[in-house]
């Protein structure tokens, strides 16, 4: 009886059940839909389908994320290059693949004219936007706040999500000045394909980035270490930053201060969660697992890669399905079906990390996915649209008017992320009441699609 429940104590059963529910509802609304008919039923059956295959992705991620981590381990990559590349491929492949997919699709079904791939490339890149930037707002404002619902009522020691500065003034400050550039460029009528490589290239500086500080955070611990000695028990503030300053280390607070709760929890880097990687990766809510070495790991992720681009491609469809079921441009349904459906993953991972008592990975896993998002998932399928394309830009407009929904996305995500980062940085904490706050804003973002899709939307109020 012992050994039963050890081999079933890795099952996530809450997950199981909530797969097994949905596969029910998916078959029930399927076999109505398609012997009664009617739009309402079409629509369950649609939204059946997307829950469905939010569970798949999940369950291609999970195994693809633990696969990365433990290669990220073998080849010794720092922890924030490897969080900003590895961890960030798997936390956004949905949106990669579907960003790719919504600009294909488009363009296969558009026949064989120049003008009718123009078009088509163009509207399949704004689904692409719709869907990056649905996603990015769903983890900047969303994941936060479920993190704080949740560890407000399981965590009575510490019921809030406390946030180092250094993630708000690194991570949120970098995510604020890609999405600044984002909002320029959409802007303009066109878009370029030298845009796209801008973004690459400005992703690869902020890795460099990560790379560095890391690089400098271990140098800070080694350091302040052979300083100290072993007085760990009574370090203070004031002997970190005289072993900083004689070995000539430009410090600031936040690094003064990291360093000290590193040393004063026993922790030599910024590594030292990662460096005892599973050596299995974890298959279909825990029920397999796959033991891990070079061959295998490469594996799981060839494997989980494909599983997510099939995904993908059946929400691209969906998406499309609904929107002409429902008669309404594409972007207001990608922008949150889609979008959540792709996001709803990172949720789980996010809430993990907070009940861990990793709440600075909570929130930081949101900036980088969100960085990823903006510099890579766009590019990448603005680069494929371009080549399409015959390398010409694409547009943004039809008819001579922006597309619907373009004017008003644009003011909502730099509008909700100043609101949310001010919010975080308040006490560098998320409380329950925060948490509340933040609802409301992702509300007002809903209430923003919906009343889009039925035609009353903010380009008629900016534009």
């Amino acid at each position: 009886m012992a050994e039963a429940e050890t081999e079933e104590s890795g099952v996530d059963k809450i997950g199981l059940y909530v797969a097994l529910v949905s596969l029910v509802v998916l078959g029930v609304t399927g076999v109505a839909s398609w012997q009664v008919g009617g739009i309402a039923l079409q629509v369950a059956f649609l939204l059946s389908q997307v829950v469905v295959i939010s569970v798949v992705i999940w369950q291609a991620r999970d195994p693809f994320a633990e696969a990365a981590q433990w290669i990220g381990v073998k080849y010794h990559l720092p922890g924030s290059v490897r969080g900003a590349t590895l961890d960030a491929v798997a936390s956004s492949m949905p949106e990669l693949f579907s960003g790719i997919f919504f600009v294909l699709v488009a363009v296969f079904a558009a026949g064989d004219s120049a003008e009718a791939i123009k078009n088509a490339s163009s509207n399949g890149y704004g689904a692409t936007v719709a869907i990056c930037a649905g996603s990015a707002i769903y983890n900047m404002i969303l994941i936060p706040a479920i993190c704080a619902l949740v560890i407000s009522y399981t965590r009575k020691s510490r019921p809030t999500i406390d946030i180092s500065p250094t993630v708000i003034l690194r991570d949120g400050m970098w995510f604020l000045g890609c999405e600044l550039l984002l909002i320029m460029f959409l802007f303009q009528s066109q878009l370029h394909w030298w845009m796209g490589v801008v973004f690459l290239l400005l992703y690869v500086v902020y890795v460099r980035t990560l790379y560095a500080d890391a690089s400098r955070f271990r140098r800070a611990i080694y350091v302040v270490r052979a300083h100290v000695g072993d007085r760990m028990s009574d370090l203070k503030i004031i002997q970190v930053e005289e072993a900083l300053q004689k070995r000539s280390i430009r410090s600031s607070r936040s690094l003064v201060t990291e360093v000290q709760t590193r040393l004063l929890a026993r922790s030599t880097s910024d590594d030292d969660d990662d460096d005892k990687a599973e050596d299995a990766a974890d298959v279909l809510f825990g029920i397999f697992e796959v033991p891990l070495h070079t061959l295998t790991a490469w594996l799981v992720i060839l494997v989980a890669t494909v599983i997510a681009a099939a995904s993908c491609y059946w929400l691209v469809e969906v998406t499309r399905e609904a929107a002409a079921v429902l008669n309404v441009p594409i972007f207001f349904i990608a922008v949150i079906v889609a979008a959540a459906a792709s996001s709803v993953p990172d949720t789980f991972l996010s809430v993990g990390a907070a009940r861990r008592g990793d709440d600075d990975g909570a929130v930081s896993n949101v900036f980088g996915s969100n960085i990823f998002d903006i510099c890579v998932c766009l590019s990448i399928p603005l680069l494929v649209g371009c080549y399409l394309n015959g390398w010409e830009p694409l547009s943004l407009t039809q008819n001579g008017q922006p597309m619907p929904g373009l004017i008003g996305i644009r003011v909502l995500l730099c509008s909700l992320t100043v609101v949310t980062l001010l919010i975080m940085w308040h006490n560098q904490q998320i409380t329950r009441r925060k948490a509340y706050v933040l609802c409301a804003l992702y509300g007002i973002f809903v209430l923003y699609a919906v009343a889009g899709s039925l035609g009353y939307s903010l380009d008629k109020l900016f534009s």
